[in-house]
């Protein structure tokens, strides 16, 4: 059978107040078309499809009809609930889709009652796939209790809970099925991306390749946004995000990945980039260099190699369209201003021009600025 594996979708993600929807719209259209081009049997959607635990209208009028057309022809398409994602929101979507022939994991299930699914794929083959949505710390001894015991029974490390959990939703992987994993965490080894969530990527948050048992042929993985594999008992692999999340990732390849696989064979990958989305790239100079910069449609991070000065921003930006931010270099970064002695002796006026001068800012437009500030304040 062949599967579509993407993840980290981030629909309704804003750019420094830009919204990215017409991107979302161009990379979702370019997944569609992969699915349809190569007749794949089966899409995974590995978590992390909204930006946001509370998507608005526009980022779902993307999303749903996204998975409604991956679901053509009977593809079998299987979506869980990343760290960005509401799983709350995902359990009441779980019905709806449902009835359309969509699996929908928003919170941990057991085995029996949708954590594996049993299915025939289109090209014939049994399959088992253990669903494992993001779980936090303090859920992951819930879903631990789901199966058996109290939580101080289970009071042991995130990894080792989370092996218990994957043990429990792959006993039913045999010999003759194929058997697949889909997850959303973070590996040992993994390379991030650059516009991951820090606070739940970080090392208590890792759990092991070992997890995954020798039986697995594929285990498709989401959260870290570049695209990798992963050494392991089986073929491990992060499909990566399809759209450039933040600056961070300015040297990814967005895209996702085409997965072909069969009872008792490991998987055979090929990796797919989508260049629909804007390249996002960080250009420096002084402003005279900054002029001669071929912009093109990338988002842009522009590092300024002058001192800082009124407007300096929105000149920037008027050379660029495309600067989403704009920032001073470290070197020209005004130092922090020293309270010197004898400044109560000094009017306000004259503090204010100290500091203007001591912080680097000097400026007298700003000084003028706040000098009929404090006339309007005092008179």
């Amino acid at each position: 059978m062949k599967i579509l594996h993407t993840a980290d979708w981030h629909v309704g993600k804003v750019l420094k107040g830009r919204s990215r929807a017409d991107e979302h719209r161009q990379v979702l259209r370019e997944l569609v078309a992969t699915a349809r081009a190569e007749d794949v049997d089966a899409v995974i959607v590995a978590g992390d499809l909204f930006d946001t635990s509370a998507p608005t209208p526009e980022a779902q009028s993307l999303v749903l009809p996204a998975l409604m057309a991956l679901r053509e022809d009977g593809r079998d398409v299987v979506v869980l609930a990343g760290n960005h994602d509401s799983a709350p929101l995902f359990e009441v979507y779980r019905p709806v889709l449902g009835a359309l022939g969509l699996h929908v994991v928003g919170a941990f299930r057991r085995p029996d009652a949708g954590g594996t699914l049993s299915f025939t794929a289109r090209s014939g083959e049994p399959v088992r796939l253990a669903v494992l949505p993001f779980l936090s710390h303090r859920y992951v001894v819930r879903a631990a209790e789901v199966l058996t015991g109290t939580a101080a029974e289970h009071n042991r490390d995130y990894a080792a809970r989370i092996g218990e959990l994957i043990g429990a939703l792959t006993a039913s992987f045999t010999g003759d099925t194929v058997n697949l994993i889909t997850t959303h965490g973070t590996l040992p080894g993994g390379r991030f991306g650059g516009g991951e969530r820090e606070a739940q990527s970080i090392f208590s948050y890792y759990f092991e390749p070992t997890a995954f048992p020798p039986a697995t042929q594929y285990a498709a993985l989401g959260h870290l946004h570049r695209r990798q594999q992963i050494p392991g008992p089986c073929p491990i692999w992060y499909s990566g995000s399809p759209i450039a999340v933040d600056f961070g990732e300015e040297g990814n390849e967005p895209g996702a990945l085409l997965v072909d696989v069969a009872p008792g064979r490991p998987a055979v990958v090929r990796e797919i980039a989508f260049p629909g989305a804007r390249r996002l790239r960080t250009v420096r100079g002084t402003l005279e260099q900054l002029e001669t910069v071929e912009a093109g449609d990338d988002w842009l991070k522009v590092v300024v190699e002058e001192k800082p000065r009124v407007g300096l921003a929105d000149q920037v930006r008027e050379l660029l369209p495309g600067a989403v931010d704009v920032v001073i270099d470290e070197r020209f970064r005004p130092v922090h201003a020293v309270r010197r002695p004898g400044s109560a002796a000094r009017s306000p006026r004259e503090l204010f021009r100290a500091y203007l001068a001591d912080s680097g800012r000097e400026d007298e437009r700003v000084a003028t600025l706040f000098d009929r500030l404090h006339d309007e304040v005092t008179g």
